[in-house]
């Protein structure tokens, strides 16, 4: 069975609770949920991480390289744009990496357009809410 972590960065322990016009109303617990029955559908084992430690995250990455996952779908949030550490720790995973995000980060603040993360990852999947999650891991299971 195909192993597959999910990264949640800063402040998306909040989802739900934080501004539902773009990152909609679910629960994190909840998508984490639909994250774990969509993998069994995929025949991969899911496992979720949930952080607001920078540290904590590099940390968790420095495991999977460990570890040996087979796959991450990593939402960064505000971290995604500026994180050269946790940029630096998705390098040395050799397997494939999706980013998510659950806005459209290229139809908001300027400075949100830009993903420090992005030349390290297979791909990005932004904008469709929780939905983005699905959709990353649907496409880092078909890279496996």
């Amino acid at each position: 069975m195909k192993r597959i972590l999910i990264l949640h960065g800063v402040n998306l322990g909040m989802l739900g609770r934080r501004d539902p016009a773009h990152y909609g109303t679910e629960a994190l617990g909840l998508i984490d949920e639909r994250l774990r029955r969509l993998g069994a559908e995929l025949g991969a084992e899911v496992e979720s991480f949930q952080t607001d430690s920078e540290g904590e995250m590099c940390a968790m990455i420095h495991r999977a390289v460990e570890d040996r996952v087979d796959g991450v779908v990593i939402n960064a949030g505000a971290w995604s744009h500026y994180s050269l550490a946790i940029r630096d720790a998705l390098e040395m995973l050799k397997v494939p990496v999706v980013e998510v995000h659950m806005s459209n980060i290229h139809a908001r603040e300027e400075f949100r357009s830009t993903s420090v993360l992005a030349g390290v990852v297979k791909g990005q999947i932004c904008g469709f809410g929780a939905e983005s999650y699905m959709l990353g891991l649907r496409a880092v299971v078909g890279a496996v």
